[in-house]
C-alpha cells in the first residue's frame, strides 16, 4: 500500500517547514534511516531520514515550497503501485485527466510525476464525470499545495493568474514571493476614480504591488502608502513575530544595567590575539567571547541564578549553556554554546564562531538552537550605547551588550577617563527576583573589570 510522508516537526515550535533539497528522485528506493531530504525550518536546515521503507512514487512537494507540520511531502510504493494508489493514499478521488494521462505516458515518469499531478491533465468540470463534459486547457485544474493556497487566499491572488515556476508548472511559495516584489506598475487612466480615492472594480490587483498613491495593497484589502509595496513574511519572520510577542505577553520582564570598565578587557584581548597575529583570524577572540566567558563566570558564583520557569517548577541546571545572538539575512538567531563553564577562552572563540557561520548559512542542527538559560545580544559594533532586549522563552535572562567608548569615571575621588562597557539585563520575574539578578549583574560586572579572573 502506498505510503505517505509527512512534513515532520523537526523543530519545536514550528508550524511550517520548507523543503530545501531533495535527496532522492521519483524511482529511487528508500530505506529506514536513508536522509531523503533537507529541511528548511524557521531557523535551521535539518536532514531528514525516512522512517519507512519504498520506492518514491511522487514529490508533493517540490524544492522552495513549504508546507505546514503534518502535510504530504511525498509518497513511497511498492513496485506494482500506480497514480490511483497514490492518489488514493493522498486521498484524492482519480480523476478524468488522471484516466487519460496514463494512456499517453510512459514509464516511471508516467506513473510517478515528480509535480504530483499528471502531465497535460484536462480535469472534469463540476458537472462531469462519466459521460460528463471534460474541461478545456483554461479551465484545467491549479497546482499548488494547501499552504500556497492558503497564503493566496490570505493574501487575495487569484492563483490562476500566477504562472507556476515549479516542476511542471507547479505554484509554490516563492512564485507569491515574486509577485509581491514586482515593482508597481501604473493603472490606466479612470477619471470617476481619481475623485474618491479607492480601488475601482475590477482593477486587477493580484500583481501583489501597490498601484499608486491610495491603491490597495493586492491580497490585504489595505492601502499602501506612495510607492509601498507588500513583503510577505518568510517563516523565520513569522516565528521569530509569534515567539517574542508571546514572551512579551506571557513573561514579566524586569530590567537593570551596569558599567563595566573595560581598559583592562580589551589590552588583554590586544595581547591574546597577538600571540596568534601570524596565524589564521579562527585564533582570535572578540570582545563577545569575553562577555560570554564572564557570563559563564557569574553563574560559577551564583548559581541560584541558573534556572529556568516552569508550570511545575523550577528548572536548575549544572551546567552553563549560553545563547549568543547572531544577525542572519532571515533574522535573528540565537545558537547555544554548551557548557561555558567548562572550556577555555579560545574553546568558546571558535565554537562561537563555527556556530555564527553555519547559522547565516541555515546550516545548525535543530540541538544546536534549543536550550540555554542566558543570551547574549551584542550591537555594539554598530555604535548602539544601551538597549533592553526579549527574553527568548523558555531562557530565564537575556543580557544586552552596548559600545564601549570613553567617558569620565570617578574613582577615590579622583575623575578619570575609561573605557566603559553598558550592559542591560533582562529578567524573568517568575524564574528570578530582583536581588538575585542584582547579585548575579554584580558577579558579571566585577569578572568583566578583571578578565583574568574571568578566564581563568
Amino acid at each position: 500500500m502506498a505510503t505517505v510522508v509527512r512534513m515532520p516537526s523537526v523543530l519545536a515550535g514550528a508550524a511550517e517547514a520548507a523543503i530545501a533539497r531533495w535527496l532522492v528522485g521519483v524511482g529511487d528506493a528508500v530505506t529506514v534511516g536513508a536522509p531523503v531530504a533537507e529541511i528548511e525550518t524557521e531557523k535551521a536546515l535539518v536532514e531528514y531520514a525516512a522512517e519507512e521503507s519504498g520506492i518514491v512514487g511522487r514529490l508533493v512537494l517540490a524544492e522552495g515550497e513549504a508546507g505546514e507540520v503534518g502535510d504530504p511531502i511525498l509518497v513511497l510504493v511498492s513496485t506494482a503501485e500506480t497514480d490511483a494508489d497514490i492518489d488514493k493514499a493522498l486521498g484524492k478521488a482519480p480523476t478524468a485527466g488522471t484516466q487519460a494521462s496514463r494512456g499517453a505516458a510512459s514509464g516511471s515518469e508516467r506513473s510517478f510525476g515528480r509535480s504530483g499531478e499528471p502531465e497535460a491533465a484536462a480535469v472534469t468540470t463540476e458537472g462531469g464525470g462519466p459521460g460528463g463534459l471534460v474541461a478545456t486547457p483554461q479551465e484545467s485544474r491549479i497546482f499548488a499545495s494547501p499552504l500556497v493556497r492558503k497564503v493566496a487566499a490570505e493574501q487575495g491572488i487569484d492563483l490562476a493568474a500566477v504562472e507556476g515556476t515549479g516542476p511542471n508548472g507547479r505554484i509554490v511559495r516563492r512564485d507569491l514571493e515574486r509577485l509581491a516584489a514586482t515593482p508597481p506598475r501604473s493603472p490606466a487612466p479612470a477619471p470617476d476614480r481619481a475623485a474618491a480615492g479607492t480601488a475601482q472594480p475590477g482593477v486587477s490587483v493580484a500583481d501583489g504591488a501597490a498601484l499608486a498613491d491610495g491603491a490597495l495593497v493586492a491580497g490585504t484589502g489595505r492601502e499602501s502608502p506612495a510607492g509601498g509595496r507588500l513583503i510577505p513574511h518568510t517563516p523565520m519572520r513569522r516565528a521569530i513575530a509569534r515567539r517574542l510577542s508571546e514572551s512579551k505577553a506571557t513573561v514579566p520582564h524586569f530590567y537593570m544595567a551596569t558599567d563595566c570598565v573595560v581598559d583592562e578587557l580589551l589590552a588583554l584581548r590586544g595581547r591574546v590575539n597577538a600571540t596568534v597575529a601570524g596565524k589564521t583570524v579562527a585564533g582570535k577572540v572578540s570582545v563577545n567571547d569575553f562577555v560570554v566567558m564572564a557570563a559563564a563566570g557569574a553563574f560559577a558564583d551564583v548559581p541560584e541564578a541558573n534556572v529556568t520557569w516552569s508550570d511545575e517548577g523550577l528548572i536548575a541546571y549544572g551546567n552553563v549553556d549560553i545563547s549568543i545572538a547572531v544577525a542572519t539575512d532571515g533574522g535573528l538567531v540565537t545558537p547555544v554554546l554548551r557548557d561555558v563553564g567548562a572550556k577555555r577562552l579560545s574553546q568558546v572563540a571558535r565554537e562561537a564562531r563555527d556556530l555564527a557561520q553555519r547559522a547565516r548559512d541555515r546550516r545548525l542542527a535543530q540541538r544546536e538552537i534549543e536550550g540555554g538559560v542566558l543570551s547574549v545580544s551584542n550591537l555594539g559594533m554598530y555604535g548602539t550605547l544601551e538597549f533592553s532586549a526579549i527574553i527568548n522563552p523558555p531562557q530565564s535572562a537575556v543580557l544586552a551588550v552596548g559600545a564601549a567608548r570613553p567617558q569620565p569615571v570617578a574613582a577615590d575621588g579622583a575623575v578619570s577617563v575609561a573605557t566603559v562597557m553598558r550592559c542591560t539585563l533582562s529578567v524573568d520575574h517568575r524564574a528570578i527576583d530582583g536581588a538575585l539578578a542584582a547579585r548575579w549583574l554584580a558577579a558579571f560586572t566585577a569578572r568583566m573589570q578583571d578578565p583574568l579572573g574571568a578566564i581563568a
